[in-house]
């Protein structure tokens, strides 16, 4: 009888806790919804013909990450830009692109990395750059920096971001530590890393000389806010959807939002170098 009591006892405890983990979950899940981006068309009606809106009611645009696989012609820039906060451009899309495609010469630069940056920096959007990373050694993670480096520095990106997707040598922290330090030395003054939880731990990536991480986690991946990232990292934006859709271009975008569990103006601040603007 004892027993019984006392499995009853156990089981009763683990029911709780699991409740206790899942309405946190769920107040967390709510908390981000509440902040996601909106574009200008939903929060036009929630504006006041005053200016002394504070920094917590402010609800940012989407960011939006960009390519060559976006065709600047397919692009209406102005009606675009009015529904984002901030771009993050692709400059290089790493040294094993050997063909030229839509997307990137065979060198492997991005072909509309320039026409993306200075359109966007026209309508007073603010940017910054990425470069995918394909170095299969130390050796070649720096080359790769440097030719990004050399591309992007000259607009005067607010961030520069190492895209790490692919498992391309043994010692992959390693090689990523090359790349983030490379960019260092020539002068970049933040460098931010993009990537996945699973392959972080799988590859063992420490992320903790970065100056920020952006972490992909989408759901079912619908267009929509679904879930956000389960980690103990210290993540500064979340890209939620790979199939967004924003007024000014009429194919799928990459939507990305600040960690809704900060203070997003100050994120903002410290990833596009100004406060984010009222639209």
């Amino acid at each position: 009888m004892v027993v019984y009591v006392f499995l009853g006892l156990i089981g009763l405890l683990l029911s709780l806790a699991a409740l206790v983990v899942s309405n946190a979950r769920s107040s967390s899940l709510q908390l981000a919804k509440k902040n996601i981006p909106q574009t200008a068309a939903s929060s036009s009606s929630s504006k006041t013909s005053t200016s002394s809106s504070t920094q917590e009611d402010l609800k940012l645009n989407p960011i939006v990450d960009i390519s060559g696989w976006q065709l600047p012609k397919q692009i209406n820039y102005d009606t675009l830009s009015k529904n984002i906060s901030g771009a993050i451009v692709r400059v290089y899309g790493g040294s094993k692109i050997s063909k030229d495609s839509n997307a990137a010469h065979s060198s492997g630069i991005d072909k509309s990395f320039k026409t993306h940056i200075k359109e966007f920096q026209k309508r007073d959007i603010p940017v910054a750059v990425y470069s995918y990373a394909l170095g299969s050694s130390e050796k070649e993670m720096r080359a790769e920096a440097r030719t990004f480096y050399k591309h992007a520095s000259p607009y005067k990106p607010t961030y520069y971001w190492i895209d790490v997707e692919e498992d391309t040598m043994k010692n992959m922290s390693k090689g990523v530590e090359a790349f983030r330090a490379e960019l260092k030395r020539l002068g970049a003054e933040h460098v931010g890393i993009y990537i996945g939880t699973y392959f972080m731990t799988e590859q063992e990536i420490s992320v903790k000389k970065f100056d920020a991480v952006w972490l992909p986690t989408y759901g079912s991946d619908s267009g929509y806010y679904e879930a956000q990232p389960q980690t103990d990292v210290d993540y500064d934006l979340h890209q939620y959807t790979s199939h967004g859709s924003l007024p000014g271009f009429d194919d799928t975008l990459d939507l990305n939002q600040i960690n809704p569990n900060k203070d997003s103006v100050q994120i903002f601040k410290k990833l596009f170098g100004q406060a984010p603007k009222q639209k």
